[in-house]
């Protein structure tokens, strides 16, 4: 992957809470963190990528983002620390950070992830070590998403979001299909317009960014076929927590009374 480094280096440091589930990551990843807004890392050793690939097969369609396939859940770590699923909620953006025409300012609605996924050991692994990743404490929401693209023709997987931060404090995205697939380049900056460009790179299956989502902004490109003969497919895991919009933390409290929100 090529990585472009801005001038501009947006150091933060990490909570001591942090140090939990070190073992999933390695400490380069810490480090990075530690000095910066964002890290890159490789799963292969621990996610059975092709026993997820049915589960994308199930995917229902995206009513909101055309030629997209979508399903999401709301988790949250238990007291010991294990990872389970909330009841539902539905999604919710403000303009501020979501200013697509389908999207910004409405609740969206998707059927959850399938029980069966969430119960395998690498998901559960995967979601504890998320947390720990970024010291999210029992009882905060973690949105958790799968959603991809697939056809035959150009495609925008974001509709027109362009350039955007997610809403929260930490978010990642992890690849886990990329089949006949030209374009879907992950860009990240520390400007909305583009012009602070940190990393510009194609993500393979198995890899991960990590990133601060309120210091920077992320983006993906346009995707269409190598072949056009054939159809594409471009599948990722989204998965954030400590949400800065109001909008998604009031519809949050109104179904979770009682869960741990990043409120000021």
């Amino acid at each position: 992957m090529q990585t472009l480094t801005s001038t501009h280096h947006n150091a933060r440091q990490m909570p001591q809470s942090i140090s939990r589930q070190r073992s999933y990551w390695d400490a380069r990843v810490y480090n990075e963190l530690r000095s910066g807004s964002w890290s890159l890392a490789d799963l292969h050793q621990k996610i059975d990528l092709p026993a997820w690939q049915p589960y994308l097969e199930r995917l229902p369609r995206d009513p909101y983002v055309a030629a997209r396939w979508k399903r999401m859940s709301w988790l949250m770590l238990d007291d010991t620390g294990e990872p389970v699923a909330l009841p539902y909620c539905p999604m919710a953006q403000a303009e501020a950070f979501n200013d697509a025409e389908t999207m910004a300012d409405k609740l969206r609605h998707y059927a959850p992830l399938e029980e069966r996924f969430l119960q395998r050991q690498d998901v559960i692994e995967f979601i504890k070590g998320w947390a720990g990743l970024w010291g999210i404490q029992p009882g905060e929401p973690i949105l958790m998403q799968i959603n991809g693209v697939r056809g035959t023709a150009l495609t925008d997987p974001l509709q027109g979001q362009g350039i955007h931060k997610d809403g929260s404090q930490f978010l990642s995205v992890l690849v886990i299909n990329r089949e006949n697939v030209s374009g879907g380049t992950s860009l990240l900056s520390f400007d909305k317009q583009g012009r602070q460009e940190i990393l510009s790179g194609d993500l393979a299956p198995g890899e991960i960014l990590h990133i601060r989502d309120d210091q920077i902004y992320h983006s993906v490109s346009g995707v269409t076929p190598f072949d056009v003969s054939l159809p594409f497919e471009r599948f990722i895991i989204i998965i954030n927590c400590r949400f800065n919009d109001p909008f998604q933390n009031r519809i949050l409290r109104e179904h979770f009374p009682g869960v741990v929100l990043n409120e000021w």
